[in-house]
């Protein structure tokens, strides 16, 4: 049985369809990520599972159960959102069993879930403090923490990653995935960065002006991308999605990863026009006609730019595309 299931799901403010037809299944116990760029409906999908907005057409299920119509203390679900909205008067102990408290779970309970929680998210030296005596990274445990207590078996996160910085937003990414394996929990994730999606999700859904562009696995959607759009959406630095005469039919796209072009003596003559140095690898950025290719090459890339290159590329390492309709070819 699917912890969330979403049928035809549709939602519109007037003329304007924030959510078009969207259908998917998520397995209990998966991290699903609803993945996309501002504005695609992933947030208001997200809303419209938790009941905080209701659908214009379609149907939600949780557990097998029709809730279409049932508020959101009604669906069996927790929720964190992007601002950690702690109450500033109270203690992290009081933060963290709020919710309980106001369902009237009696004090034993709350003691037991309280004592769980902090020893799950290591806030045990923490719980007398107020949310002003606490960094970013610790705020965020304790809006997780305030989630988790209510012991529901799905939980929504909106961007809750957002208002941290790199380092701290990469220790947590581990943190949250490590949390939903060890619960066991189904969890739904919001974001627009698809480094968090490939690096947390089991399953990713990529959605587009409200409608869903792939569905798949990280590795799927990576290796076998169903369109251009997911494919230059999808991948740091992207793929690239060019039109090269004679690479491709008439009517085609080609598609080719930056880690599969090859710099060498034989192949495309392209120009180098930048070089980035990440460390680790450079990305070299080549003019070739009118399109722009990158390269990812090992360590300190021994190009400067105005250099003549030849750019090369293993066939079995290309995609095609449809130039009209965007979708994969082959």
């Amino acid at each position: 049985m699917s912890a969330i299931s979403l049928r035809g799901v549709s939602k519109s403010w007037d003329s304007a369809r924030a959510v078009n037809d969207v259908s998917f299944e998520a397995a209990a116990g998966r991290f699903v990520v609803l993945l996309g760029p501002s504005g695609c409906g992933k947030s208001t999908t997200l809303r419209l599972i938790a009941g905080l907005d209701d659908v214009s057409s379609g149907q939600v299920l949780i557990g097998g159960s029709d809730v279409t119509g049932l508020p959101p203390a009604q669906r069996g679900i927790s929720m964190v959102f992007q601002s950690y909205a702690l109450f500033p008067h109270l203690s992290v102990a009081e933060n963290i069993v709020f919710g309980l408290k106001v369902r009237k779970i009696d004090a034993a309970d709350r003691a037991r879930r309280l004592a769980r929680v902090a020893d799950l998210l290591g806030l045990e030296k923490l719980l007398e403090r107020k949310p002003s005596q606490l960094s970013g990274g610790q705020q965020q445990r304790v809006a997780l923490g305030r989630a988790i207590i209510a012991e529901a078996p799905v939980c929504l996160m909106d961007e809750p990653l957002s208002n941290l910085d790199a380092q701290l937003r990469q220790e947590m990414r581990r943190e949250i995935r490590a949390l939903q394996r060890k619960l066991g929990i189904t969890m739904v994730y919001v974001t627009h960065d698809q480094t968090e999606a490939m690096t947390m999700a089991d399953q990713v859904i990529l959605l587009r002006d409200g409608r869903i562009e792939q569905d798949g696995t990280p590795e799927e959607l990576y290796n076998r991308p169903a369109t251009a759009f997911t494919a230059r959406f999808v991948g740091t630095p992207p793929m690239n999605v060019v039109s090269l005469p004679g690479h491709t039919k008439a009517g085609q796209l080609l598609g080719v990863r930056p880690e599969d072009i090859h710099i060498g003596a034989e192949g495309l003559a392209a120009e180098v026009e930048s070089i980035e140095y990440l460390g680790a690898d450079s990305i070299v950025a080549c003019r070739a006609g009118a399109e722009t290719l990158t390269v990812r090459v090992a360590r300190a890339a021994s190009y400067a730019a105005g250099t003549a290159v030849k750019l090369s590329w293993n066939p079995d390492a290309t995609h095609a595309f449809d130039a009209a309709t965007g979708l994969r070819c082959s």
